[in-house]
């Protein structure tokens, strides 16, 4: 029933939204003549202002269309490697008609990057994609939004979930470093071990940053809400069924009105501080401070549903029992054994000021991978990082990311070459986009 209130209000509010984007306009575009009235400016930035409290925030788009590469700008265009029900993995491949770049960029190492589905889409990872496009090529994980696939489908669990990330390592093939950022981290190390255990396909290098694999570590708030209430509260408070106006209707979801409901409330002043600097921004005329809010609540305020059965399954184990830790977790009935993960290299990040996974949830790693060697294992604290900070934002970018660059360069057995050819090579300006260059001409890495 909740779930269907929420979308009457959303309905009701969606032409107040509209009108008040429309009287933003009037008061503030050159050639009204209410623009030129007393307050105008005011008038035109809380209209704005309720507008943006109000409309409805859709998947926003990854908009990654060239990237810098040795000096060089290369074009990108995103494809679609592989769909699933649940999840689509994307490519994002690289153009140019650099001959030495191209060389350098086919011998540069491949990375998988597993989005986490906790609420936000994919493209919240965009900075860190952006910075990765620099130096690899790049697949990441695009999760569907559950209300949007048809119940008939069927369920999908966590051990979906670890089923999948085996089948994308097993795609892209043995040349492949696996990123996991929060959420993910616990199915990918899971994801890992099985391929071990059974033999198959593993990758290079694992990368986990902020992520609960053993959230009984200087528990925070999201820990603490996760392990104080019982199974069946969550199973009775936040599962609803997905309305009729959808493709997934009947379907039961964690909805992402909820989620968001969440993130707010853990930060609720920082919120209120920002739209109201956002509200002076627009009224002393500065573009590029307010333009910055847009972007920023633009990606966090668009958010997804989660299917109900992934939710709970995650509530359970990695929160409630524990199971990864305590070497309890079966995934379609084989038992998950970190300590059979030998070949990949190792490395966790964390974020100083982490809120979301506290100081070493991720690090616990290094105790569960017992079969890696210690010096294949590292461990990085990005100091004055939040959450956010450790894969978005100018501290991922000037800290986090060369840990990373570095660490998958030493280990994924790529030629050292690459890079010293990358670092030679002049560059002969940017690259035409390649959806407007001759498919014959234009060659990809």
């Amino acid at each position: 029933m909740l779930y269907q209130l929420y979308e009457s209000q959303r309905a009701l509010l969606a032409p107040f939204s509209e009108f008040a984007s429309a009287t933003s306009k009037l008061y503030d575009h050159p050639l009204s003549p209410f623009t030129h009235t007393p307050l105008a400016h005011r008038i035109s930035a809380g209209f704005e202002l309720l507008h943006r409290l109000s409309k409805e925030y859709e998947k926003p788009p990854f908009n990654i269309t060239t990237v810098n590469v040795g000096g060089t700008e290369v074009a990108i265009q995103e494809q679609v490697a592989a769909t699933k029900p649940f999840c689509r993995l994307l490519r994002f491949k690289r153009f140019t008609d650099n001959g030495p770049v191209l060389d350098a960029m086919k011998q540069q190492p491949t990375v998988l990057v597993v989005a986490p589905l906790s609420g936000h889409h994919a493209t919240l990872l965009r900075d860190t994609v952006r910075s990765l496009l620099q130096d690899h090529k790049v697949y990441i994980t695009d999760w569907t939004d559950a209300r949007m696939v048809p119940a008939d489908v069927g369920p999908f669990h966590l051990d979906d979930y670890v089923a999948y990330v085996q089948e994308f390592i097993e795609l892209i093939g043995p040349e492949v470093n696996v990123i996991s950022v929060c959420q993910p981290t616990v199915p990918v190390l899971a994801a890992v071990a099985l391929q071990s255990t059974l033999g198959r396909t593993v990758p290079r290098t694992m990368t986990m940053m902020g992520g609960p694999i053993d959230a009984r570590r200087s528990p925070t708030a999201v820990n603490n809400l996760a392990m104080n209430k019982s199974f069946e509260w969550f199973e009775n408070n936040v599962i609803h069924r997905v309305p009729v106006n959808y493709p997934g209707a009947g379907r039961l979801v964690y909805p992402g009105f909820l989620q968001h409901t969440g993130f707010v409330a853990m930060n609720p002043d920082r919120h209120l501080s920002s739209h109201y600097d956002f509200f002076l921004d627009l009224v002393r005329g500065d573009d590029e401070s307010a333009e910055t809010h847009r972007s920023f609540y633009d990606e966090y305020n668009a958010v997804l549903d989660l299917p109900a059965e992934y939710y709970l399954d995650t509530i359970k184990t990695v929160f409630q029992d524990f199971a990864l830790v305590n070497g309890t977790w079966h995934v379609k009935g084989q038992l998950v054994r970190p300590q059979d993960i030998t070949g990949p290299a190792l490395l966790t990040i964390e974020g100083e000021l982490d809120d979301i996974s506290g100081a070493g949830q991720t690090r616990a790693a290094h105790d569960l991978c017992t079969g890696i060697d210690k010096s294949r294992q590292f461990h990085y604290d990005v100091i004055g990082a939040g959450h956010y900070g450790i894969f978005s934002g100018r501290r991922w970018r000037e800290k986090a990311y060369p840990e990373v660059r570095d660490f998958i360069r030493r280990f994924s057995a790529a030629p050292a070459q690459a890079q010293l050819a990358l670092d030679n090579t002049p560059s002969d300006g940017p690259a035409r986009p390649a959806r407007k260059a001759p498919a014959r001409t234009r060659r990809a890495a």
